[in-house]
């Protein structure tokens, strides 16, 4: 069995802007993301997934906001996007799909959780988590692995590895120290790629870095001194910044059994909702995919 997690508002952006770029009659229309991200779906179905699971965040703020004042909201996000996602979930559940919409946690924390659910479940054989983002680097590992369907890439471990210089564990260690300029927190002054790589590469985790850098054994590390004082200097806040970019495990995502998708439950629902969005060829296409896999 294998398991698609699915990051619906990085989804939803991705058809957003391409669509924009692109120009044409798509970009016209009000619902274009949201047919755009079901028709993907279906792509993904079409071509073999059996559990699925879509994360979305219904309200862009999150617990991390009371952390963090600089963290990421939703000012200045474009209106025509903030008033899809809502039809996104409710278009996807229509479909048959499970959709987490979360309020307090994000929708890395969904996906990172129904990956570790994944993972405990002997029959999955691999979980591909379906976003770009480099938090969910963190869970790659064994049966995980992360996929950019736009550059078609997929990463395991050593992709991790290769592309940021660090192990999956590593990767809110590092993000604290390089900061994140999506999410909205700067990292540790003085600190850039390819320190935090080196050093983290030798010792995993910031309070595992030794306190003075006569201390460090990590060749190729410029200025060890001037960076060993501002990590010091600003311990507190990397500590901070790495629990922003440490994904929380513990939303409620059911079991895999959960996420099988057998279609629509009710089609007529769900066609109602395409002829709404302008895709008046999708309930069609789904009720033949239904058929398919039940002949």
């Amino acid at each position: 069995m294998h398991v698609h997690l699915l990051d619906g508002t990085y989804e939803l952006f991705r058809q957003h802007f391409g669509r924009k770029r692109a120009g044409g009659r798509d970009a016209e229309s009000p619902y274009s993301a949201t047919v755009g991200v079901l028709r993907s779906v279906l792509t993904l179905l079409t071509d073999g997934a059996t559990h699925i699971g879509v994360a979305s965040d219904h309200v862009i703020e999150s617990f991390r906001n009371d952390l963090w004042p600089g963290y990421k909201t939703s000012e200045g996000m474009p209106p025509e996007l903030l008033a899809q996602i809502p039809l996104l979930e409710d278009s996807l559940t229509a479909m048959g799909v499970t959709v987490w919409a979360v309020v307090e946690w994000e929708a890395d924390d969904a996906l990172a959780s129904a990956a570790a659910v994944a993972v405990m479940d002997e029959r999955v054989e691999r979980v591909e988590i379906l976003t770009p983002d480099k938090d969910l680097g963190q869970c790659v590992g064994g049966k995980v692995v992360q996929v950019d369907r736009r550059q078609q890439k997929v990463l395991d471990a050593e992709g991790v590895r290769e592309k940021f210089g660090v192990p999956p564990e590593s990767i809110p260690d590092y993000l604290a120290l390089v900061g994140d300029s999506a999410d909205g927190f700067p990292g540790v002054s003085g600190w850039g790629a390819k320190s935090a790589a080196a050093v983290l590469s030798r010792y995993g985790h910031l309070e595992d870095i030794p306190t003075g850098p006569g201390q460090w054994d990590v060749p190729g590390v410029r200025n060890a001194r001037g960076l060993m004082a501002s990590l010091l200097a600003q311990f507190d806040q990397a500590m901070l910044f790495r629990r922003l970019a440490t994904l929380d495990l513990d939303v409620p995502v059911g079991t895999v059994d959960d996420w099988e998708w057998t279609g629509p439950a009710e089609p007529d629902v769900f066609a109602d909702w395409c002829r709404r969005l302008g895709a008046p060829d999708l309930p069609g296409r789904v009720a033949a995919l239904v058929r398919a896999r039940h002949s």
